[in-house]
């Protein structure tokens, strides 16, 4: 099956073409002039701005081309490139997982907010430091932040799909996952000094810090980030 859209990614590269559908990025160089043609004839800044160049055009109409092949054998869906085949819709590379995003970022923020009021004119503090008497209050702030960064980097990338924004949408997400790997030990345990919390989350930072620099440095490896992210939860 992937061996199918490979030779098809091929042809479409070459030949500019998806079945009878033309591709429009195959008729532009990189640098978004339009080929044989005169340097002032280059493509609309919005579409340049989509970062859907000719390969990325070619995985899409190929992908989708497969499915409605698949849909008529009675098969169900699958992912190509570690992702599901959706639809595009005008600047939305996948409509329905970026307004989703979104949302969820609205509603972190909401939290992360109340919370920050909370802590901040609600809750009594120590007159010596003028801390919280909560001794967690700085930890899940931080986790309201990665939360945040997490979910506007997957709704960029369910908006506009490339290698950058991949990259940050995964690292990000793998970053949150082991600080909440971390916050859980030390809430669970109780863990309340300052030693004591470096000795634990130490390994951890380590590993994600390895990984991270893994992804973004030597192999963006879907498989490896899907099990990790398993191994965090």
């Amino acid at each position: 099956m992937f061996l199918h859209v490979r030779v098809c990614i091929e042809e479409c590269g070459k030949t500019g073409t998806v079945g009878v559908s033309s591709i429009q990025h195959c008729q532009f160089s990189a640098e978004g002039v339009l080929a044989d043609g005169p340097w002032y004839m280059q493509e609309p800044l919005y579409v340049q701005w989509k970062q859907w160049n000719c390969r990325s055009d070619c995985q899409y109409f190929c992908m989708m081309q497969r499915e409605k092949e698949r849909e008529e054998l009675g098969l169900r869906p699958v992912k190509y490139h570690g992702k599901w085949p959706f639809k595009r819709w005008s600047v939305l590379q996948e409509p329905v997982s970026a307004i989703l995003s979104a949302l969820t970022l609205i509603i972190q923020f909401n939290g992360w907010l109340s919370f920050f009021l909370l802590s901040s004119y609600k809750l009594p503090l120590m007159p010596e430091s003028g801390r919280t008497f909560y001794e967690f209050t700085c930890l899940w702030h931080f986790f309201g932040l990665l939360s945040l960064n997490a979910w506007f980097w997957d709704a960029i990338f369910h908006t506009q799909s490339f290698d950058l924004t991949e990259k940050f949408d995964y690292s990000s997400s793998v970053a949150l996952l082991g600080y909440s790997l971390i916050l859980a030990i030390l809430r669970t345990f109780n863990v309340k000094t300052e030693a004591s919390r470096v000795m634990v989350a130490a390994p951890l930072v380590a590993f994600l810090t390895t990984h991270i620099l893994y992804l973004n440095f030597y192999e963006l490896d879907y498989g490896l980030c899907s099990s990790a992210g398993k191994l965090l939860e």
